[in-house]
């Protein structure tokens, strides 16, 4: 069953296809090696650890890959719905209760695209510096700051800055939905 509008056609293969071909191809060779080359002074492998730990509580790529599945579940849910009941891809402009269930799954991927923004955000901010500043505090039981090395910083911040866009698109594409849908429905543009 494709989504019943050419919008949702469109979000179905950008999410599908650009996203997440560049989080899978682009985001291993910008991030995959990313603990190997973290380096900090002094160089031990369990300062080297900890520090990136800290740095990185959760590797972008795996962030992004639990944003990608989550966002897909509203819309999972609706589509297994929609074939266990048989329901035609015309028949969701059409009847109200298909077309209330439907909206509903594209506004809850609008909320968890922007939950996910956010704690982006927080997670990973907008910049990624050249220098890490780590606490080594709780490592040595002592007031400690060591410098690391962040690994090819400039081409991070890049690749953060195309998935901020991505989830704006998605977002942006999610609503244009919404409003088409919301059209059909209420008479302002001829159901397909």
């Amino acid at each position: 069953l494709r989504p019943p509008t050419v919008i949702g056609q469109f979000h179905t293969l950008f999410f599908g296809s650009v996203r997440m071909f560049f989080l899978g191809v682009l985001g291993f060779a910008v991030y995959g090696n990313e603990a190997l080359h973290f380096s900090c002074d002094p160089d031990k492998r369990e300062v080297n650890l900890f520090c990136y730990n800290q740095f990185r509580p959760i590797t972008p790529q795996v962030f992004w890959a639990l944003q990608l599945v989550i966002v897909l579940v509203p819309g999972a849910f609706f589509h297994l719905y929609a074939a266990c009941k048989s329901i035609k891809q015309e028949d969701i402009l059409q009847k109200s209760f298909y077309s209330s269930f439907y909206v509903f799954s594209v506004f809850l991927r609008v909320i968890l695209e922007a939950v996910a923004f956010w704690l982006q955000i927080q997670l990973f901010g907008f910049k990624v510096n050249a220098i890490y500043m780590c606490d080594m505090g709780t490592f040595e039981k002592k007031f400690n700051i060591t410098r690391c090395m962040v690994p090819e910083h400039f081409e991070k911040t890049i690749f953060l800055i195309a998935m901020y866009t991505f989830t704006v698109i998605t977002v942006v594409l999610c609503v244009a939905e919404i409003f088409e849908i919301s059209c059909r429905r209420l008479g302002f543009l001829k159901t397909q």
